[in-house]
């Protein structure tokens, strides 16, 4: 991995950003299919479109 995918992820724990989004960030940031249809939440979506596009835009929608 490289430093920006751990600095992203740690940075993302710290501020309390829902695990949905940043298990989704993950998936799409490593390029992983995408969960099934049934278990995706907006919060997932939104990270894994979010990690494809190699940032954090919208994670401050999805704070604790």
């Amino acid at each position: 991995m490289d430093k920006m995918y751990y600095e992203t992820i740690d940075t993302l724990e710290k501020s309390g950003t829902n695990p949905e989004y940043i298990q989704g960030w993950v998936g799409g940031y490593l390029g992983n299919p995408k969960r099934e249809e049934q278990r995706i939440t907006d919060a997932y979506g939104t990270g894994y479109e979010d990690g494809r596009a190699g940032t954090t835009a919208n994670a401050g929608k999805f704070k604790s």
